[in-house]
């Protein structure tokens, strides 16, 4: 099967021009077939708070109210996704940038309330692989912000990880797959003190003596559930680390494989 890298970009390199540029070279350099998804929460809290929208949290996960999903989608779909894409441009990479609406690419389904009434966020609930490769086999490279559809006419505010993995996994029905994570860590630690205590392989039989030690703790966890659930799914691999894994002389990241 031919090979496709989908990379997920957090809002950290996004709210720094000089780290979006640096990363937007080296995924433009990137060879093969390729997708970004990319979040921008900061962004969009800060753009919320000029307009005097409070931005909720709860557990790291934000609750999208009518006008929250307002901003999110002028700030996920517009600000950042357009910037991107005409960043992409200028670097040779024809990029289109895409709502999980456009094409009918990602539908979810509206999070049940339970003990939280998250709001607008949705639960992928299926991707459209063969609408997204028809993009690709046009020689795009699709670029998706955080925001999916329930295919009612109602966008949701999407966890930006959780649309990397589905996309890769519906995705792995005609490409090995290869999920890129970057966020500011060389990769998963061994000690959250020690930057360079990096666990350059975990497949399942490392990752439960890593959880059993305790070095998978905290907000690592939902992430490597994430990825394994991915894996089981159909993905190739799994990289975590920060954006110079992308350059083929690094091997210093992590990679999770089953």
């Amino acid at each position: 099967m031919e090979k496709l890298s989908i990379v997920k970009i957090g809002g950290n390199i996004i709210e720094d021009q000089a780290s979006l540029d640096v990363f937007l070279k080296l995924f433009s350099n990137l060879e093969g077939k390729k997708i970004l998804v990319h979040g921008g929460g900061k962004r969009a809290t800060h753009i919320a708070s000029k307009l005097g929208i409070e931005s909720k949290m709860i557990n790291g996960r934000r609750i999208t109210d009518a006008a929250t999903l307002e901003v999110i989608t002028m700030v996920y779909g517009g600000l950042v996704n357009k910037n991107v894409v005409a960043k992409l441009q200028a670097l040779n990479t024809n990029a289109i940038g895409l709502t999980g609406a456009d094409a009918n690419s990602i539908k979810s389904n509206k999070r049940p309330v339970k003990d939280i009434d998250f709001g607008f966020v949705g639960d992928v609930k299926e991707v459209s692989h063969t609408a997204i490769d028809k993009l690709i086999q046009a020689n795009f490279t699709p670029v998706f912000c955080a925001i999916t559809h329930d295919g009612e006419g109602q966008l949701l505010n999407t966890n930006a990880d959780t649309i990397t993995s589905q996309v890769a996994v519906g995705m792995s029905k005609l490409y090995e797959t290869s999920i890129y994570y970057c966020f500011e860590l060389i990769g998963v630690l061994r000690d959250i003190n020690d930057k360079d205590s990096v666990v350059k392989h975990i497949d399942s039989n490392t990752y439960q003596d890593l959880l059993e030690k305790g070095i998978i703790a905290d907000g690592m966890l939902p992430k490597l559930e994430n990825c394994f659930d991915a894996l089981y799914g159909g993905v190739h691999e799994i990289n975590m680390g920060n954006t110079s894994m992308l350059t083929q002389e690094n091997d210093n990241f992590t990679k999770i494989t089953l």
